[in-house]
């Protein structure tokens, strides 16, 4: 209950090949949100709020990504 271990994250999979991982940061109030961005239509697919330095590395962890650029 309280205090253990979180359990083991899968790892989460998307389309390479029409998607790309992206960092959408607002300029006016500092909010960040990853997803991916299709490389097709250029249409953004929201995954999570980044609110930490944390959570974007649990994002990267998740989907196995080493690099994300940030767009403004």
């Amino acid at each position: 209950m309280f205090g253990r271990r979180k359990a083991r994250q899968e790892q989460k999979t998307y389309d390479a090949e029409h998607y790309r991982p992206v960092l959408r940061c607002s300029i006016c109030n500092g909010e960040q949100v990853a997803g991916f961005k299709n490389l097709e239509t250029g249409k953004f697919e929201e995954a999570a709020l980044i609110r930490n330095e944390r959570e974007l590395a649990d994002f990267m962890a998740q989907y196995g990504l080493d690099h994300i650029d940030k767009e403004y």
